[in-house]
């Protein structure tokens, strides 16, 4: 594997852009959105990237997720299903995007941070004061399945948005307020990262240094935002969480069409 040399501001950037994305990641979502196009700009090629990523994005998920269940914010029994099928598509996207050409994903990756981006921005986030999870049905298993599966793939795939995404998605199928959609979203996007580190492990594709760097900076960072998230609850996450989509769009925009960097 290829060992990357970074110089001070380099090392800076990535702290820094590691505490705000796990705080970010850990109250609505969408740390990937600024950690991938980072660890790009720094010089890292696009597969090295993702398992990177995905290396210092199990550290913020892990923390959040913990945090949420504790707060019994999170009822593994009833998302059984989502978490089978999340982990089986996460498997599958890391298995596919390893064998996709680098120039190609370099192409790719901008692209896909873009959209994701403008979605999470243009999706209404309506308030919802509903705390109470849904009746158990065959309806919801197989909405958990096709969820799971459908998201698990994508964060195996790229991941940027992952955690909106799941947010967006359990409060519009699920009517469940945003601070428990956030606790689903946290422990679904732990199982589809820590998969998919794994997938890119096998295939050589992590830098443990500069991924274990910036994993403290977002477990640090997903411990302070979970705990906001949880004390201040919707009259906070609601707010910041549009605010917050919005500068990742406008700059995700810049470095996807006009930075010579990426």
């Amino acid at each position: 594997m290829t060992e990357f040399v970074l110089d001070p501001h380099s090392w800076m950037l990535l702290a820094f852009v590691g505490l705000l994305a796990g705080f970010i990641d850990a109250v609505v979502g969408g740390g990937g959105m600024l950690t991938v196009p980072t660890l790009l700009s720094v010089g890292l090629p696009p597969h090295l990237t993702l398992g990177t990523n995905k290396l210092s994005a199990s550290f913020a998920s892990g923390t959040a997720a913990f945090t949420y269940f504790r707060k019994k914010l999170f009822d593994p029994a009833f998302w059984k299903h989502c978490f089978y099928s999340t982990l089986i598509g996460a498997l599958g996207g890391t298995i596919v995007v390893n064998y996709i050409s680098t120039d190609l994903l370099n192409k790719f990756l901008p692209v896909v941070i873009l959209i994701a981006a403008i979605y999470t921005l243009l999706s209404r986030v309506k308030e919802i004061d509903n705390a109470t999870l849904p009746e158990k049905n065959s309806k919801h298993k197989l909405t958990q399945r096709i969820q799971g599966f459908i998201l698990g793939f994508y964060d195996g795939v790229s991941g940027p948005g992952t955690g909106a995404f799941w947010v967006i998605s359990n409060m519009h199928l699920y009517r469940l307020n945003i601070l428990l959609s956030s606790g689903i979203a946290k422990a679904m996007n732990f199982t589809s990262n820590f998969v998919s580190l794994l997938t890119f492990i096998y295939f050589g594709q992590v830098d443990w240094f500069i991924g274990l760097t910036m994993g403290v900076c977002l477990m640090l960072g997903a411990f302070i935002g979970a705990h906001s998230a949880i004390y201040f609850g919707a009259k906070f996450i609601r707010p910041l969480f549009i605010i917050i989509v919005l500068i990742m769009a406008v700059n995700l925009g810049y470095n996807a069409w006009f930075s010579p960097s990426i």
